[in-house]
Order: structure tokens, then sequence, then C-alpha cells
């Protein structure tokens, strides 16, 4: 719940994007209209009397059931009620205890005390503002397919979404927190079968290696997730196969600090697939659980680094067939649809197993992470919104989607 919060406060530039576009839609062609009341007739009872089943006959006047050994029945009503008799006083807030304890006209008794129902009726609720509502026709599932692929959401999903959003509602009424709740509905279905956490296997140690390109935030990832795992109890290595980049292996060296695991680390300009086998032979003498390897940023039209990384995966397996048993894609989610592209390159290159998606505080694009779901179906086994240590958190499809269209629990 607190990340859902947290979630949704971070998602504001995509939330907000779409909710003045679907703000705009229905405004276009809608009209307001006072929110429907249900008829007398339609509104149940607050506290029905309950009816003796078939197979239990009521009590006559001589058969008193007993009562429970902690409930203490409520005395009727006198004049002037005895001293002796027990005073019950309901606890709770102030707005909990009720106006007239001692009455017991219906609803009356200790519960009935307790919820306060014998208080003085309420005053009468106020009319609901009116809402505006358009019709769904033609017209507004084609701006709505608009607006999704300009949130990033890609062609092919945001036409099955709303698809399915219209399928049985065409000619109803709708409004925009309607349809925000279909939007999230939609989105959270497509969502569900890619959101499974890393799986973690009884081989010792397991390697995850983890790419991306150039400052997609795989350091400051492998840093939470090594935080994470050593909390619950897991021995973690890290080795900060980033050779190249200036100051990468320092960078790495305080996320270690920060989560209390030791870095592996060698000179700057060494074989990047030297440090990570020299690394799988130090995490199997320490029996590590897991060996956590940082790869340098590459992008995916940069064949000759595609190839170095393709090297670092043939060293690996030399030292264990399996490896790497888990291969972390990590993107940002800033670069909108140029994701796709890079999912499709590191897969062919480095066997991808799952994606993590960062820094989806600082874009309006969150939309490309259900693109990448739809297309790819690869687990999504994380998301960040922020730079702190536990701003990294498990994906769930529903949460997201409701952040982000902006739509209430």
């Amino acid at each position: 719940m607190a990340f859902f919060s947290k979630l949704k406060d971070r998602l504001f530039k995509s939330s907000s994007k779409l909710e003045e576009g679907l703000d705009a839609i229905v405004e276009d062609g809608g009209s307001a209209e006072p929110e429907p009341t249900p008829r007398p007739d339609e509104v149940p009872p607050n506290d029905p009397e309950p009816s003796p089943g078939p197979d239990i006959p009521a009590p006559g006047p001589e058969e008193v059931p007993a009562s429970p050994p902690d409930f203490i029945p409520t005395p009727a009503p006198q004049e002037t009620p005895a001293p002796d008799l027990p005073q019950e006083i309901p606890t709770g807030t102030p707005s909990e205890i009720p106006t007239n304890p001692g009455s017991t006209g219906r609803g009356g008794g200790f519960l009935g005390r307790l919820f306060g129902r014998d208080a003085a009726p309420a005053s009468p609720t106020p009319p609901a503002a009116p809402v505006v509502r358009r019709m769904l026709d033609d017209d507004m599932v084609e701006q709505l397919e608009e607006l999704l692929i300009a949130s990033d959401m890609g062609v092919d999903t945001a036409l099955r979404v709303t698809s399915n959003l219209a399928e049985g509602r065409m000619g109803r009424r709708m409004s925009v927190n309607e349809i925000k709740g279909l939007l999230a509905s939609e989105i959270s279905r497509i969502m569900e079968p890619v959101a499974r956490p890393m799986p973690l296997y009884p081989k010792k140690p397991q390697v995850v290696l983890v790419v991306g390109v150039n400052g997609s935030g795989k350091t400051t990832t492998i840093g939470k997730l090594a935080s994470q795992f050593n909390a619950a109890g897991k021995k973690v290595i890290i080795a900060a196969g980033d050779t190249f980049r200036a100051a990468a292996v320092e960078q790495l060296q305080v996320w270690g600090d920060r989560a209390g695991v030791p870095v592996m680390k060698a000179d700057q300009g060494t074989d990047p697939a030297s440090l990570a086998f020299d690394a799988m032979t130090r995490a199997e003498a320490e029996g590590a659980d897991l060996l956590m390897i940082d790869t340098a940023g590459r992008l995916q039209n940069r064949q000759d680094l595609m190839e170095e990384l393709a090297k670092i995966v043939r060293v690996i397996r030399k030292k264990d067939p399996s490896a790497p048993h888990n291969t972390l894609l990590v993107l940002d989610a800033t670069t909108g649809q140029n994701a796709l592209s890079q999912v499709e390159t590191f897969r062919k290159l480095a066997d991808v197993s799952g994606l993590v998606m960062t820094k989806l505080d600082g874009t309006a694009k969150g939309g490309v992470l259900v693109a990448l779901a739809d297309k790819f179906g690869l687990p999504i086994h994380a998301i960040g919104v922020g730079e702190q240590i536990d701003d990294l958190a498990p994906f769930d499809p529903e949460d997201f989607a409701r952040a982000l269209t902006g739509a209430e629990r």
C-alpha cells in the first residue's frame, strides 16, 4: 500500500497526461447530468430483522435462548433503572460512542449501541454534483486510441485495449472516472501474466547478469536488488563488470557498501569477461547464493559492444553451462518506444529472462511498459520510481494500471 501511494504520486506525469486527454475527450460532445439516485424501493433496510430458518422454530414466550458467556443482554427500558444493573461502556473513538446508549428500539442491544444505530437521524444528503458523460461511439473510441498511442502504449496495444473497452458498451454514456476504471482493468489484464518475481534456484552461486544501454540505471538497480536479497538472508557478491566507464566501479562500490554486500572489482580497462570468470570462482569458493554481474552500458546498434556482451556469456558458460541463470535487462522508461528495439536486440545476444523498468517517476511515457508486456511477454520483475534504496519494488499489475490511469483503488 505504501509503495502504491508512492507509485501513484510519482507516475504523475503519465497519469496527468492521460487524465487531461480523457477530460478533453469526454467534454467534447459530452453533457452534464446528475448522478442517478436509487429509488426508495431499491434501498435495502439498514438493519433488517432476522427471520428464523425453517428448521429452527422461533422461541416461545417461555423459551429464552441462553446468551453466550461474554454477552450481557440489554435490560428492558425502565423509568428508573435498577442501581445494581451493570452499565456497559462502549470503547472507541468519540465518533464511535453512541449518543443514546440506553435506547432499546430498533437496532438496540450491545452491538446496536456500539455502532450508534440509535443515534439521531443524519441530515439529508445533499444531491450529488452533475457529472459530465459522453456516449461511447466510434468517434470517441478513435480518440481514446490516439490518446493511448500518444502515451507510448503502441499502436497494437492501444487498439487492443480500446477494442476490449468498447465491447458491449457502445452507446453507453460514460464519465471520466468510469473510463479510467475500465482502462485500468484492461491494462491490468494484459500485464497480469508477466508480473513475476525473479526466480531463485537451489544452484549456488546463482549468476545474475545485468545488461542494458548507457544510463538505464543498471548500477543502482544492482545495489537495490543486492540490498533486498541480503536483507532476505541471501549471501550476495557483486562483480563490477563495467571496467570502461569512468567512476563506474566507485559508484557500484558505494551501492555495495549501502547494501552490506562485497564488490569484486578490477583495474580500469580489464577484460570484463575475465572478471566475470574470476568472480564465479570466488563465489563458488565462498558459498555465495547470488553473484550479480554488472556490465558496461552499450547501445543496441553498436555491434562491437554487443559482441563483447556475447563473449561474457560464453566465458561464464565455460565455468557453468547453465549460467547465467537470470539475465535482467534494465530499461529506462524515458526512452519510450525505443525500449522495444532494445528488448529485440538484447534478447538475441544475451537471452534476456526478465525486465526491470526504472525512472518511471520522471516521464510521461509509462505506457511503454504495457506495450512491452503485450508484445514480448517477458517477466517484469520490478519497477523503480526513485533513487532511494527502497524505491525499487516488485511489479504489481493492478497498482501500476491504476497509478498509470489515475484511477482510484
